[in-house]
């Protein structure tokens, strides 16, 4: 979201934008979605039972992204250069605190309040919300923009979660995307 919200900036200032870039916030909404929903799924009434109602303001961020994205698409698509940078900038301030929030409260109560066994049903789930024909879209959205630490993580729960010739799949997947990059994976995950 920093790159759009960067890129949708340079038009309202009257420079030439990247429309490319902007543009993208489409798909980085349908990635938003996929993720609430998998949460909604599969976090949150975990999280409800350990700590009843925490959920319920983290849904409510989800219903609050909504409007953000329905305002930027809005602007972008009548080319309101300023409008455009406004939302963009709104949605991007609405995404980091949220993420900010689940990080340092609710996935901690998710670590230190749920069962091992419990927390490892739900990458699974979430990642049954992405569409199949959708998965390699976003690996090769997803993986040059998270650090190794994120990327040993992501391989590590769908090497759990997938059955072997799926995973297969995945590692292709996945080396592609950071073709250049991928020797410090490798190093971590012989298996790839």
């Amino acid at each position: 979201m920093k790159r759009i919200d960067f890129a949708a900036l340079d038009p309202a200032r009257g420079k030439e934008g990247l429309a490319v870039t902007i543009e993208r916030f489409r798909f980085f909404n349908e990635i938003l979605v996929w993720h609430a929903h998998g949460e909604e799924a599969a976090v949150f009434p975990a999280v409800e039972n350990v700590a009843p109602l925490v959920a319920e303001a983290y849904m409510m961020d989800h219903r609050g992204l909504d409007p953000a994205f329905d305002e930027l698409n809005t602007s972008y698509s009548v080319r309101d250069s300023l409008k455009t940078a406004r939302a963009a900038a709104a949605f991007r301030f609405h995404l980091d605190i949220h993420l900010d929030k689940e990080d340092t409260h609710l996935y901690r109560i998710f670590r230190e309040r749920i069962s091992l066994l419990e927390q490892g049903k739900a990458p699974g789930i979430m990642a049954g919300m992405i569409p199949q024909e959708r998965f390699p879209e976003v690996v090769a959205w997803l993986f040059p923009l998270i650090g190794h630490d994120d990327r040993e993580n992501m391989t590590r729960i769908w090497q759990m979660v997938l059955p072997a010739p799926a995973f297969s799949g995945v590692k292709e997947l996945i080396r592609k995307s950071i073709s250049s990059d991928g020797a410090e994976l490798t190093r971590r995950i012989p298996v790839l």
